[in-house]
């Protein structure tokens, strides 16, 4: 009997988050959004095909966003609108080739907006990030699942 399908664990400066399939990402999700508060930026680490999108994504549906939430890896930066007001800003840095194109962007006034922001593949710009800003990393375990470590 599967029961319990998503395990989250709390300590005062870290959360995990264990997921053992895609049918756990809505609750997922929601746990997720119960931890950001007031925070606003998050860096989002972990290997190619590890689910940093798909994850995304999933908060991105659980907060209302009503429009199509593709993956910003060759515009950049994707926007959403949140229904109750305010944006959601969806970054992904993989193509950048140095922290001057973030600046070309403008990336420091998205991270500064009030906004909240999602970075994907933050390292190349991690300078560039608020010092609050709340670090994801996702890794695959065995039978594929995911585990969500975030820290502050």
């Amino acid at each position: 009997m599967h029961f319990f399908y998503i395990f989250a664990e709390r300590t005062a400066r870290m959360k995990k988050i264990r997921l053992h399939s895609k049918k756990d990402l809505p609750k997922a999700a929601s746990e997720f959004i119960k931890y950001m508060g007031h925070k606003k930026v998050f860096a989002f680490k972990g290997s190619m095909g590890s689910g940093k999108t798909t994850f995304i994504k999933a908060v991105c549906r659980q907060m209302g966003v009503g429009e199509q939430i593709t993956s910003p890896s060759f515009s950049l930066i994707n926007e959403y609108t949140l229904p109750a007001g305010g944006t959601i800003y969806h970054f992904d840095c993989y193509r950048l080739k140095n922290i001057n194109e973030a600046y070309d962007i403008g990336a420091e006034e998205y991270f500064y907006s009030g906004n909240v922001c999602f970075v994907e593949w933050p390292g190349i710009i991690e300078d560039l990030l608020p010092p609050e800003t709340t670090t994801v990393t996702i890794s695959v375990k065995e039978n594929g699942k995911r585990e969500l470590i975030i820290q502050p």
